[in-house]
């Protein structure tokens, strides 16, 4: 009885390690600055095209780090990890110290090439070398964990009179401790096998058909990213009485509780199943600020995109992981880099829709038809 709760006690500090990994790689790394972009904008750091470059930039890096990771193997992901958590702090307080346009849009497509790292360094460390398939949703909940925190943090230094450049530099000092908090579980020499044998499969979680599933993630990437990108300066736009920030945090909330509910709909269900009514509600979420523009509106579309988008990552990584069973090839990669394309495709398209409409509707509603057709094939071809 001792043997085995010291194993799952094991099992759930490997998993909070890599949860904190993402939450700096991903929540801090990556998504903070739609949170900070608003102020970026007010202060006359970025206008809305040098934002809509940065976030391009972030995704071109995000999209590189994925191409680098895709020969990384299990046993060697906790150097991803490490690697990950200190050049996303790095970048962050870089990012106080510069006021250059071009600089700015260069740092942040380097912080996304950490991201990337963080994402497929944390999901192999704990999935495959670590065999702790079962503590997904408590991996991927490190995403919201990172979002909500970084939010609420912003919200705070703002009321504290911090400019956007104080922000960022707070942003990579928290980011720096978190990391350093996950680094001794990082770098243990806990034996994988122990973990792996007391991980208990997921029922009605068979195998799925690779290509299918990577074409999915890519337009899921495709789907979000508005949303993702552009939610706190549309809501600062719309209902400048509003403060965004907390919004943004509404969304990190939805995304920490999402994996667990995605996680039980993909045991109970399968993937299919689950990855389509997760693709449906997520394509909801994306369009209604066009059919409901109101505080209630944006609040709610925070809660279902921030609810299912983690969601569809909780769904489709182990489903890749089982495809490659104990590591062998990397589909893991494989799809974060169509992930990353359809993320660099999501923000040109706004641009451009918006210069040509000056509104983000016809974009939230092409990224809502993305998610449809990704459901259509999740249920046809999956």
């Amino acid at each position: 009885m001792t043997r085995v709760a010291a194993k799952t006690g094991s099992g759930l500090r490997s998993a909070f390690d890599a949860a904190l990994i993402m939450a700096v790689g991903m929540g801090f790394g990556r998504f903070a600055f739609t949170a900070v972009y608003p102020h970026m904008v007010e202060e006359g750091v970025l206008s809305l095209h040098g934002g809509s470059l940065a976030a391009s930039a972030n995704y071109a890096g995000y999209l590189i780090g994925a191409l680098l990771a895709m020969r990384m193997r299990a046993h060697d992901a906790h150097r991803l990890c490490v690697l990950s958590f200190v050049g996303t702090a790095g970048c962050l307080a870089v990012l106080a110290a510069i006021e250059s346009i071009p600089l700015i849009i260069f740092i942040r497509g380097i912080a996304g090439v950490f991201s990337a790292l963080a994402m497929v360094g944390a999901s192999l460390w704990l999935l495959a070398h670590r065999g702790q398939m079962h503590r997904a949703p408590l991996l991927y909940a490190g995403v919201g964990i990172g979002i909500a925190l970084s939010a609420e943090l912003l919200v705070l230094g703002a009321h504290a009179g911090l400019s956007s450049q104080g922000l960022w530099l707070m942003l990579g000092v928290v980011s720096l401790a978190i990391g350093l908090a996950a680094a001794p579980g990082l770098l243990s020499k806990t034996p994988t096998a122990a973990a792996v044998a007391c991980t208990p499969g997921l029922p009605g979680a068979a195998p799925v058909k690779p290509l299918p599933l990577i074409v999915i993630y890519g337009l899921a990437g495709f789907g979000y990213i508005i949303t993702a990108t552009y939610l706190p300066l549309l809501v600062k736009s719309a209902l400048p009485d509003l403060d965004s920030a907390h919004v943004w945090a509404v969304f990190g909330v939805g995304a920490i509780g999402s994996c667990f509910v995605w996680h039980g709909a993909h045991q109970r269900f399968g993937t299919r199943l689950a990855l389509t009514a997760n693709l449906c509600v997520q394509a909801f979420g994306v369009v209604l600020p066009t059919l409901m523009p109101s505080t209630a509106g944006y609040l709610l579309s925070a809660l279902l995109v921030g609810g299912t988008f983690t969601g569809t990552v909780t769904i489709a990584v182990p489903a890749a992981q089982r495809i490659v069973r104990e590591g062998r090839g990397n589909l893991v990669a494989i799809m974060t880099v169509v992930y990353g394309v359809g993320q660099i495709v999501g923000p040109i398209v706004a641009n451009g829709l918006f210069n040509a409409t000056q509104t983000f509707s016809s974009s939230l509603i092409v990224a809502g038809v993305a998610l449809l057709i990704a459901a259509v094939i999740s249920v046809r071809a999956l």
